[in-house]
């Protein structure tokens, strides 16, 4: 069977290790000195065509599109990348709902555009979006038209980049929620796309 390379465990060491500095300075930094510091800025880039904008695109995040994506994707593909596209999204929920419940962060309270419940840490919508729309995004980079590969690819990152910024722009988490559900999701994804690779060439 093939192993995972030393390239891939180093990525997602580092990866892992930035998940606990992440973790730490949302608990030691009880000011939330460098979380306001981001939310600040963003909260004063504010105007109408971005209101419009992230409050449309957070949708994409939202437990019932993706569900109806993803089904919809795997009824379509019959294939195993549907498959693993299902693992992937139901993993990402499982640890998000762990996460949040181990840590159990408040929302932010104020200037929200959408009302949101649970906890904050870490963003479902930014972990979700990765396991999702990441997970398309590397198998986006198999597409023989270096054109059309271009395009699905950037429109993909834009997207995962725009939900995470619409979830603070929004007002309901906190830049530290949003970086540690990309980091959650980017762990996963790797993890995935090995397994599938496995499957592909050698079988389970």
């Amino acid at each position: 069977m093939k192993k995972i390379s030393k390239k891939k465990i180093i990525f997602c060491s580092v990866i892992f290790l930035m998940l606990i500095l992440v973790t730490i300075i949302m608990l030691i930094d009880k000011d939330m000195i460098i979380d306001e510091a981001i939310y600040n800025f963003i909260f004063n880039c504010r105007c109408k065509f971005l209101d419009n904008y992230f409050t449309f695109v957070t949708h994409f995040g939202d437990t019932l599109f993706i569900l109806g994506f993803v089904l919809l994707f795997a009824l379509v593909c019959r294939n195993i990348n549907g498959l693993f596209l299902l693992i992937s999204t139901g993993n990402s929920a499982i640890l998000t709902l762990i996460f949040k419940q181990i840590f159990l962060r408040t929302r932010p309270e104020h200037l929200r555009l959408i009302e949101q419940g649970g906890y904050s840490f870490p963003s479902g919508h930014a972990m979700v979006s990765v396991c999702v729309y990441g997970y398309l995004l590397v198998l986006a980079l198999q597409i023989k038209n270096k054109v059309l590969k271009y395009i699905v690819v950037s429109l993909l990152f834009i997207l995962i980049v725009s939900i995470g910024i619409s979830r603070i722009y929004v007002g309901v988490h906190y830049p530290t929620d949003v970086i540690a559900g990309y980091l959650l999701g980017t762990i996963e994804v790797v993890l995935l796309m090995d397994v599938l690779h496995i499957y592909k060439t050698r079988g389970i």
